[in-house]
């Protein structure tokens, strides 16, 4: 059921894309699948995701659990990227959004990390989360 992967990626985007909240305070346009380079500012990028066998004896599922990257940027603030985190996590938390060919059963915010990365020195929040669908 690995197929659910992208339209789950998908609504999220556009859930997230859709909050007038985070985009006040990251700006439009700084929701990637890709991290951007040189990027400057606070940005979020997909990250990764585990797809396993949800299926139950009658309907066809699948169980992802699923990152989300806030990436303080070059002239970006931990407290920025911490703030923008926490509005995700609120935003998708128990959200309902449509996906194509596939039922969302449920989206929940399971963790939340601030680090800095090793190479960069810059500061970013892993955000993972857990979803199950089932295929329509």
């Amino acid at each position: 059921m690995s197929d659910a992967i992208l339209p789950l990626r998908a609504a999220v985007q556009a859930a997230l894309e859709a909050d007038t909240g985070l985009i006040a305070l990251i700006g439009p346009g700084r929701i990637h699948d890709e991290a951007p380079r040189g990027a400057t500012g606070v940005y979020v990028v997909h990250g990764e995701v585990e797809a396993r066998d949800w299926s139950t004896g009658t309907e066809r599922g699948c169980e992802q659990d699923f990152g989300l990257t806030v990436w303080a940027g070059e002239s970006g603030s931990a407290r920025l990227a911490l703030e923008a985190a926490a509005r995700i996590a609120t935003v998708l938390d128990e959200a309902t959004p449509a996906l194509v060919g596939h039922r969302l059963v449920n989206l929940r915010w399971r963790s939340s990390r601030l680090a800095r990365d090793g190479a960069t020195g810059l500061a970013f929040v892993a955000l993972r989360f857990l979803a199950v669908t089932e295929a329509l």
